[in-house]
């Protein structure tokens, strides 16, 4: 029971336990077509972004190391040539614990400069209850940035460009110029509710002004790489946005009318949302306890 609950409560953080508690031979990598020479890969973890090319591979996030050799067969019949840059989107081990793999064949590791703080040392969730090791040298960025960073090569123009305390204290959205193309990291949730991680100085209010960032720069033919989900538009975006607004507005309410958690979770304030968004990781009421934990904090 117990493996159970940490199961349900970790998920996408399954940590050390992946390695061990889960046959990586049962994750199957599929590959998602973009654009020209854009490609999503999903598996175990955040969705990894590629663009592939004369100029070699450029790759976004890195999910589980048991699940690089399967990732790397994937970009394999996609190109032959080599991983040059890994981007991290942000510092959650489900999106960087195979950094270190991929770091051995000396990529340049690209990151927001607290992406790299955060994995070189010990890092806690408050959410999960979870302390996650720092990663070796090899697996940290090396290349490090505080606003943007771009990249040209491939025929397109790459822009990373770091969000101020959204879904953790260093995010950064990839926008695919040429391609019409955007990877929001976990910024975007695609189909579920989103975790938002205190810890890591994550806020709603973050992740909104963030989304509408986006939003700002796409258009009705944009494609939409999220963090996790499918392959998603602007008119989700514009969804899931809007969706945040008003369980933020409906939070904020609650925690001004002095009500605690307890009496909170009873009011059942997001049931309307639930059916559809609470299929996702993060149950109905876990995510409701987080998101009050996070709205609080930021007060």
């Amino acid at each position: 029971m117990k493996l159970l609950k940490l199961f349900l409560g970790l998920a996408f953080f399954a940590t050390i336990s992946f390695a061990h508690n889960h046959d990586k031979k049962e994750v199957v990598i599929t590959t998602t077509k973009v654009a020209n020479g854009i490609y999503m890969l999903q598996g175990q973890g955040g969705n990894i972004g590629l663009s592939v090319g004369e100029d070699g591979v450029l790759m976004i996030d890195s999910q589980f190391a048991p699940l690089t050799k399967k990732i790397k067969g994937a970009i394999s019949k996609l190109s032959q040539k080599d991983i040059k840059y890994l981007v991290n989107t942000h510092w959650h081990y489900d999106h960087t614990n195979g950094n270190e793999n991929i770091g051995k064949d000396k990529v340049t590791i690209v990151a927001h400069e607290n992406v790299k703080k955060r994995l070189s040392e010990d890092s806690f969730i408050k959410a999960f209850n979870k302390t996650v090791p720092a990663l070796s040298k090899v697996g940290l960025p090396t290349v490090t940035f505080t606003d943007k960073i771009e990249f040209s090569m491939n025929n397109e123009n790459i822009e990373v460009i770091y969000q101020n305390n959204a879904h953790t204290d260093g995010d950064s959205i990839i926008f695919f110029k040429n391609a019409n193309v955007v990877h929001t990291g976990d910024i975007f949730f695609n189909g579920f509710y989103p975790f938002i991680d205190e810890s890591s100085k994550g806020d709603v209010d973050g992740v909104i002004k963030a989304a509408e960032y986006i939003l700002s720069r796409i258009d009705d033919n944009t494609k939409v790489i999220p963090g996790h989900g499918k392959l998603s538009n602007k008119k989700e975006l514009t969804y899931y946005k809007d969706t945040l607004i008003e369980l933020n507005k409906r939070m904020k309410k609650l925690i001004s009318e002095g009500k605690t958690l307890e009496e909170i979770v009873a009011l059942k304030p997001f049931d309307d949302y639930d059916k559809k968004l609470g299929g996702g990781f993060l149950p109905p009421e876990k995510f409701l306890k987080i998101f009050y934990g996070v709205v609080k904090a930021n007060q």
